[in-house]
């Protein structure tokens, strides 16, 4: 069983308690774009279906809805397929399946592309879940993926202090929801905001503020800071990978044509069907 059921049932509430309503579209389409550099729009039709491998609250979705058929939305949270049905009920060309990576409830070779956005770093088997999502796609489909990096392009100090943070992640992702939120609220407040509004003044002024831990929260609103502090810190099964630990994951799987997006959020790969 490649599901963590605690871990479903926490991002349920996670996904419950930041269901977008206090986040603009335009901010959230800002960080589709992050995400989405190299989705190869270009080669896919109106007719194209897609799925969104772990969707939340149906975030991304929401930009993709209108230019294409169909998409599907699998979603192991029953709460994260609630919120994700409001926040597309405006859309009728969406199927929601809420069920895990290992049940699937498409045939093979159904789907002309996938994406996983910050989801395979939290199954205790990516290699089993990439071998459940290779199956859906057509031959030559892209799959779009982003994982937790292992700060494989940083320095040691920078990765010292993940060491640190990681211990802290250990011991509040056990707490019981209520106390975990709340604490990861306050991390989010005296630690994700002043280095997110530091690292925004230097840019100002001309200064790059890159190597700054954060700093690609620069420009974004407190709720989504609060939303990826929770996400971190009150998660209890994270892995970490190196890019070339991404790539070998996804050659072993029998994807192709590799790329890595050379911006942050580190790492988001585009690949293909073999």
């Amino acid at each position: 069983m490649n599901k963590d059921n605690r871990l479903i049932y926490d991002f349920g509430n996670e996904w419950n308690k930041f269901n977008q309503e206090n986040i603009s579209i335009k901010e959230n389409q800002k960080i589709f774009k992050n995400y989405f550099e190299l989705f190869p729009f270009d080669t896919l039709s109106e007719d194209s279906i897609g799925i969104d491998i772990g969707s939340g609250s149906g975030r991304w979705s929401y930009f993709l809805a209108n230019q294409f058929k169909k998409i599907f939305l699998l979603e192991p949270s029953l709460k994260a397929i609630e919120v994700s049905k409001k926040n597309l009920s405006k859309f009728d060309n969406i199927i929601y399946f809420n069920n895990d990576i290992d049940n699937i409830p498409l045939p093979e070779n159904s789907v002309d592309f996938a994406y996983c956005l910050g989801v395979l770093h939290h199954v205790p088997d990516i290699n089993l879940a990439l071998k459940k999502i290779y199956r859906i796609l057509k031959k030559d489909s892209p799959f779009l993926l982003y994982v937790y990096y292992a700060f494989d392009n940083k320095p040691v100090w920078f990765k010292s202090i993940w060491y640190v943070s990681n211990i802290l992640r250990l011991i509040i992702s056990t707490l019981p929801f209520f106390l975990k939120s709340l604490l990861c609220d306050l991390i989010a407040l005296f630690i994700y905001f002043p280095l997110a509004r530091i690292s925004k003044l230097l840019f100002f002024l001309g200064i790059d503020a890159s190597k700054i831990p954060l700093s690609w929260y620069h420009n974004k609103s407190i709720q989504i800071l609060r939303n990826d502090s929770l996400d971190r810190f009150g998660t209890r099964l994270e892995h970490r990978f190196t890019q070339n630990q991404i790539k070998q994951l996804l050659i072993n799987n029998n994807f192709k044509d590799i790329v890595f997006s050379e911006n942050e959020p580190f790492w988001c790969a585009i690949c293909y069907k073999n």
